[in-house]
């Protein structure tokens, strides 16, 4: 399936440093028996963040509508915990931000899912916006996006622009 994407469970942190709620560190963890029980797949979508009144926006879409299906199914199972995202560039991991200063809802869409994270105090929401404003800018210049719900990764992804620079001349 071209539309997911396999994400090691234990390779979302750098090594040494735990991500939040992941757990202990996945230096000197012994090797699995099986070489793909620690890895999943993930629907790969495009994303956009956009400023809102008091916070930002996360719209992510899919093309391909079992991928679609399976990142709003996700959304529906996992929704009410902790909401996430970290940036990859290379596979190693350039941010993370934890969704804990305000309210977070996920809505379907025809073509996916579309997160609001909003709070009603005037400074948090200038910090929700700034993170906006470094997550569209990282995943404008290349950067990859995984959108987390309860530690679990429901949908991975770059901005269009991105995905339509990186394609060969011929093939736009």
């Amino acid at each position: 399936m071209s539309s997911t994407m396999m994400m090691e469970r234990t390779g979302l942190g750098m090594p040494g440093i735990p991500m939040p709620g992941m757990g202990a560190s996945t230096m000197g963890t012994p090797t699995v028996a099986a070489p793909t029980s620690g890895y999943l797949m993930v629907p790969r979508c495009m994303m956009k963040f956009e400023k809102c009144q008091g916070g930002m926006k996360i719209i992510c879409s899919c093309d391909d509508q079992m991928a679609c299906s399976m990142m709003q199914n996700l959304c529906s199972m996992l929704q009410g915990g902790m909401y996430s995202c970290c940036t990859m560039m290379n596979g190693m991991m350039i941010c993370s931000c934890n969704f804990t200063l305000g309210m977070c809802r996920c809505e379907m869409t025809d073509k996916g899912i579309c997160i609001t994270y909003t709070c009603g105090d005037s400074k948090c929401s200038e910090m929700i916006q700034a993170c906006c404003d470094c997550l569209s800018c990282m995943v404008q210049d290349g950067c990859t996006c995984c959108i987390m719900m309860n530690n679990t990764p429901v949908a991975c992804g770059c901005s269009e622009s991105a995905a339509t620079a990186s394609k060969p001349a011929g093939k736009r």
